[in-house]
């Protein structure tokens, strides 16, 4: 079976894929979901130099750190970022690389140079007036989520720095690993994913479509978790 290791989204953590867990195990499958320097149950670790090279380290050190290799890396909303970055450093670990929902940059590009105009003021505006000028507060979560999931995940939701969004991804090169993009199909207004589905599309990477919002590990596991399982076993 095969072994997944995920790069969470932003303001979230290891916490969010609970629910995954135990889907995975009983597939057979290793599944790893590690939690970036600042955020969930490492949010005392906060501070303002916090960027989107840290959480790639992060995610770097557990590959080494457990000699994990043949690796479907999962990157979730800004996860992406991260699992770009990590499959240029640890090529020779990363098996394939699954984009969830998320973010897929090219050198050079960081979240905030691919976000929406309005989602960009936003989030500044929120770090600069209530977050210290380098927090930027949590939002709500997609509309379809579960009252006990909100319930669940919202006191876990921890603010994320601002630095992990103004850092540009440096790659050596375009991943060699190859990519499979999976796209939530109730996205909200702003939707700022179907680009990268679009970018899978022309470049001819496995893509699937989803009927769900955003968190689909929260709120349709078991639909991920097959979903995940078939890519493994492709």
């Amino acid at each position: 079976m095969a072994t997944f290791v995920v790069a969470h989204g932003a303001w979230s953590a290891g916490w969010a894929w609970k629910k995954m867990r135990p889907l995975m195990r009983a597939a057979g499958h290793e599944f790893w979901t590690p939690t970036y320097t600042g955020l969930g149950e490492r949010a005392h670790l906060a501070r303002p130099d916090v960027g989107l090279d840290t959480h790639i380290q992060d995610i770097l050190a557990v590959l080494e750190a457990e000699d994990l290799s043949g690796v479907y890396l999962i990157g979730h909303s800004y996860g992406g970022m991260v699992a770009t970055g990590v499959a240029d450093r640890a090529r020779a670990r990363i098996r394939h690389l699954i984009y969830l929902d998320a973010f897929a940059p090219k050198d050079g590009q960081s979240v905030f140079d691919l976000q929406q105009p309005e989602a960009l003021a936003r989030m500044r505006g929120g770090a600069a007036t209530s977050g210290d000028g380098w927090r930027i507060p949590t939002g709500p979560m997609p509309p379809d989520t579960a009252p006990e999931d909100v319930a669940w995940a919202t006191p876990r939701r921890k603010p994320q720095p601002i630095m992990t969004f103004e850092t540009k991804l440096k790659l050596s090169a375009e991943p060699s690993a190859p990519r499979t993009y999976v796209y939530c199909k109730r996205a909200r207004r702003d939707d700022n994913f179907r680009q990268f589905l679009e970018r899978a599309k022309r470049e001819g990477w496995r893509t699937y479509e989803i009927d769900a919002s955003h968190n689909p590990h929260i709120t349709v596991p078991e639909v991920l978790a097959n979903i995940l399982g078939g890519i493994a076993g492709a």
